[in-house]
């Protein structure tokens, strides 16, 4: 029996054994059996969820019932997982705004943490175990020594010590994929962006790079992580700045100036796409791939969430048939939330956009926000947010995640469905 775990505010995790272990999606409770649970894997985070009391189902009455004391509990995932349903609670009057991370339910199974989710990318290059080494100091010294003048470098020893970003790490450790930030601004104003809240409702967990780089700057630190590092990946828009096309002259000109040096390695861009003449230049210019976010393949959805500026879906749209034709590989970076992209006009909407687009990867994320407040936001059409419910929603029950992934390796058998940006070249 899956029991609902809880916590108290030292955040010591307790049992309510009279309590079955319930799931949320969207605002609908399911019960969490055991096929819907793993063990909670080895780089996890626990989290405490004040201001809300749990949510399980009365063993001997079979309802939905708040289950305390205690607050919920929550899992934030490492890289690698999907989760399948989020924590179930219901929301007290006053109850903070949550920060912006991506919250798994968890239940207990005796004495093991178990977490609604499944694994849906092996790539053992994003263990934490392979970060915050030892000698991740000594060589982020000797790299800011040799280029004590570039900017990017200081920024990214920031990130590195302070955000345990594993892209900056990379850098540093001359591996795998290293993100280079170039962009202080963006032209979408996105609900659960992670560097800049365009109001105090939930505090972006990092700072957002505050200059332009030079194409100098840029290539200094490219050139030799492209040559050198095994696996090697360069990618251009990061957690911690705007959207990156909005400097997409520094990007053209760098990879030019890459590509006179270097064939080896992929160079590679996350980004919003809207903006169609700044994908063609970059793809023009040595880009090898494309990551491109996308909370919802529906337009109007689309908009509620990324609230873009001069640009709509069928913008994206435009670039990514434009990158394909240049033979540019791209992938959606799909922000996935249960009880909303496991409805069936989003899966359709999504597999209609694969299939028009040619888009050859999936990569699944686990949407980072307070589950409210994403409600809140889609709630023109989806009703409104309020912390759960026991009753089919009026647009429809959700599939589940795990059924949709399998519906899209089963329409899609050449794509590609994971959670890491691959290389692509040389």
């Amino acid at each position: 029996m899956l029991s609902v775990a809880a916590c108290d505010h030292a955040g010591r995790v307790f049992p309510h054994n009279k309590r079955l272990a319930v799931g949320r999606a969207g605002n609908v409770f399911f019960e969490l059996s055991e096929a819907d649970m793993l063990p909670l894997p080895e780089g996890a985070t626990l989290m405490r969820l004040p201001g809300r009391t749990p949510v399980g189902i009365n063993s001997s009455t079979g309802a939905f019932v708040e289950s305390g004391p205690g607050e919920p509990l929550a899992a934030i995932l490492p890289q690698g997982y999907t989760r399948t349903y989020l924590p179930a609670y219901t929301r007290q009057d006053g109850a903070p705004i949550l920060p912006l991370f991506g919250y798994c339910a968890v239940a207990l199974s005796g004495d093991e943490l178990m977490v609604a989710a499944m694994r849906t990318d092996e790539r053992s290059t994003w263990d934490p175990i392979n970060y915050n080494l030892p000698e991740l100091p000594a060589m982020i010294h000797a790299a800011l020594a040799s280029l004590p003048e570039n900017r990017i470098l200081r920024h990214l020893a920031r990130c590195a010590r302070e955000y345990g970003c594993f892209t900056a790490q990379n850098v540093f450790y001359r591996r795998w994929e290293g993100g280079i930030p170039v962009s202080p601004t963006c032209n979408a104003d996105c609900v659960g962006c992670i560097s800049k809240q365009s109001s105090e409702c939930c505090p972006s967990p990092q700072e957002r790079i505050d200059f332009v780089p030079t194409v100098d700057e840029v290539v200094e630190v490219a050139l030799p992580h492209l040559q050198e590092a095994p696996d090697a990946i360069i990618s251009f828009g990061q957690g911690c700045e705007g959207e990156p096309t909005c400097q997409y002259g520094v990007i053209a000109e760098s990879c030019r100036r890459i590509r006179q040096h270097t064939g080896e390695g992929t160079i590679n861009v996350n980004t919003n796409a809207g903006n169609v003449r700044a994908i063609a230049e970059i793809c023009d210019a040595g880009v090898d791939s494309l990551r491109v976010s996308m909370a919802s393949a529906r337009p109007q959805f689309y908009v509620r969430y990324h609230r873009p500026t001069g640009y709509g879906l069928s913008d994206v749209e435009r670039s990514i048939v434009h990158a394909r034709s240049r033979g540019v590989f791209v992938s959606l970076n799909y922000l996935a939330f249960p009880g909303f992209s496991d409805l069936e006009p989003e899966v359709n909407a999504l597999s209609a956009l694969v299939e028009r687009c040619g888009v050859q990867m999936i990569q699944i994320r686990n949407l980072n926000i307070d589950p409210d407040v994403f409600m809140q936001t889609m709630s023109g059409q989806l009703g409104e947010a309020g912390g759960g419910g026991h009753e089919a929603s009026s647009w429809g029950e959700p599939a589940g995640m795990a059924q949709v992934i399998s519906y899209l390796h089963n329409s899609f058998p050449d794509l590609f469905i994971g959670n890491f940006s691959m290389p692509v070249h040389g």
